[in-house]
C-alpha cells in the first residue's frame, strides 16, 4: 500500500481571517449583507467611546481597522475569489469609527451615521467611486473608509448645527 499525498486543507488561521471578513458571519445574511455589516460596526465604536478619550479612541480604533482591514479582506476576496464579494463586510465594519470619530454616539446619532454611512456606500459619488476601482484589500477598504469620511463629514455637521458642540 502506498502512501499518497493528502489534499491540502484550509488552515484554521485562514478559515478564521476570512470568518472575520464576513464579519463573523454577518456578510452571509440575506437581503443586504452590507447592512447587516453596517450595524455591526455601531458596537464597536460605542465600545471605543466607553473611554475617557472617545476621539483619540476611535481614531485609533480606524487606524488599526483599517491595516488590519486590508489583508482581512483581501483574504475574503481570495476565499469567494470575487474582486470584493458582496459577503466580506469588514469593510463597512471598519469604516464606522470614521464616522463617529468627531460625534459622540446616541440614539439619533446612530441613526443619522448609519444612513448616511449607507447612502455614500451605496451611491459612491466621485472619489468613492474610483477607490473602489482600485484592486485587493486596499481598494475594498478605501472605498468604505472614503464613504466614512463623507458621513462623518455630514454627521458632524448636522450635530454641530443641533447645538451638540456647546460651551
Amino acid at each position: 500500500m502506498t502512501d499518497s499525498p493528502s489534499p491540502p486543507q484550509q488552515s484554521r488561521p485562514h478559515g478564521f481571517i476570512v470568518w472575520l471578513s464576513v464579519g463573523c458571519g454577518l456578510g452571509y445574511l440575506p437581503k443586504g449583507p452590507g447592512t447587516w455589516g453596517s450595524l455591526g460596526g455601531l458596537p464597536i465604536v460605542w465600545v471605543l467611546q466607553l473611554s475617557g478619550y472617545p476621539e483619540i479612541a476611535c481614531a485609533v480604533g480606524a487606524v488599526v481597522l483599517f491595516v488590519v482591514g486590508i489583508p482581512i479582506c483581501q483574504a475574503g476576496a481570495d476565499h469567494f475569489q470575487v474582486k470584493d464579494p458582496k459577503q466580506v463586510v469588514f469593510d463597512e465594519i471598519a469604516a464606522f469609527p470614521v464616522v463617529f470619530l468627531l460625534v459622540p454616539m446616541n440614539w439619533w446619532t446612530a441613526i443619522l451615521g448609519f444612513a448616511l454611512f449607507r447612502l455614500f456606500d451605496i451611491a459612491k459619488p466621485g472619489p468613492i467611486r474610483w477607490l473602489d476601482k482600485w484592486e485587493g484589500g486596499l481598494g475594498i477598504m478605501a472605498d468604505d473608509t472614503l464613504a466614512g469620511v463623507f458621513a462623518g463629514i455630514i454627521l458632524t455637521g448636522v450635530y454641530w448645527l443641533a447645538g451638540g458642540y456647546t460651551g
